[in-house]
């Protein structure tokens, strides 16, 4: 998935095409190239927010890009126009992998992209999403969904979610990670995780969770439990898993098979660690409780991973 084709056109917003540039364009320091080749696609000159863009290229290259991306689309009242719709249309009927940031999924939904399958929007807009077209199966409750060679996001932040999960599947967790460091933000929010958080982590030292969360990150070798988590925190399991709820938009236990999972992948992408050593690492055990969760999780079996993602060897 080395070529990336950013979709423009005139009532695009600018943040979600920023983001997508930002993540895409430049290789993180220490990343042996090569790295994406990234070009917009637009008719013409286009008006994105506040700004005038100059397109590298047509909407007509689309199909030739191994992914496409379409940003958010400013005004969901507004059909979008039929020449992005048709190229985004042939771009998919071509090969290429279409993911849809933020209201961008209208334009996936237009071209018959979504019909049958699991999509996401910006939470406020989901509604419109399925009256709309009701042969898509709006879930407005997740960052982003991934259905392999259709992808979309929710609004605004779950963009950068979904640009950073791209990298990770095309280059691996520890790549992904490398991109999120530059850009100062978390590196993994699962697609799965709740889109709207009413109470996020505050960012000061007395938050319940602001010394567990590293805490147990810190220890993910050890079987911890929710009540070991409980214990720590100087709560109950109840008043725990409210806490993580309201932060994570996850239960404290699935946080905890995420973070081992996540320390798995970077173990099999930048050490000869064997399985065994990486189970007994990660919390999980054993061999078999590993693969089982990581293949559920991943998609693939921890070896396979490994052949796939080494470090220093980013797939082309």
């Amino acid at each position: 998935m080395s070529t990336v084709a950013l979709a423009v056109t005139d009532g695009m917003l600018h943040f979600e095409l920023s983001v997508a540039y930002e993540v895409f364009d430049a290789a993180p320091v220490g990343v042996a190239a090569p790295w994406y080749d990234v070009s917009v696609c637009g008719s013409e000159a286009v008006r994105v927010g506040r700004f005038r863009l100059e397109p590298d290229h047509g909407l007509d290259q689309l199909p030739g890009a191994d992914t496409v991306i379409v940003p958010a689309w400013a005004d969901v009242d507004e059909e979008p126009p039929a020449d992005l719709v048709d190229a985004v249309r042939a771009a998919h009927e071509a090969g290429a992998r279409v993911a849809s940031l933020c209201t961008g999924a209208f334009v996936l939904a237009a071209a018959g992209l979504l019909d049958g399958r699991r999509a996401t929007t910006h939470w406020a807009h989901t509604d419109v999403l399925a009256a709309r077209y009701p042969k898509v199966e709006v879930d407005p409750d997740v960052l982003y969904v991934d259905n392999g060679s259709v992808l979309t996001s929710a609004g605004k932040a779950a963009a950068l979610d979904l640009c950073l999960h791209l990298v990770r599947l095309d280059r691996g967790s520890s790549v992904a990670n490398a991109v999120a460091r530059r850009l100062v933000v978390p590196p993994h929010r699962a697609g799965g995780q709740a889109q709207f958080v009413a109470a996020p982590v505050p960012a000061r030292d007395d938050h319940p969770l602001g010394d567990l969360l590293p805490w147990a990150v810190d220890r993910l070798d050890q079987p911890l439990t929710v009540e070991d988590l409980a214990r720590q925190a100087r709560m109950s399991s109840r008043n725990l898993g409210r806490h993580f709820r309201a932060a994570t938009g996850t239960t404290p236990l699935q946080w905890l098979l995420t973070q081992r999972i996540r320390r798995a992948q970077e173990l099999l992408e930048t050490t000869d660690t064997g399985i065994d050593t990486i189970a007994t690492a990660t919390g999980m055990g054993t061999a078999t409780t590993l693969r089982r969760h990581f293949n559920r999780t991943i998609g693939v079996p921890p070896d396979t991973y490994r052949r796939t993602f080494r470090s220093g060897s980013p797939r082309p």
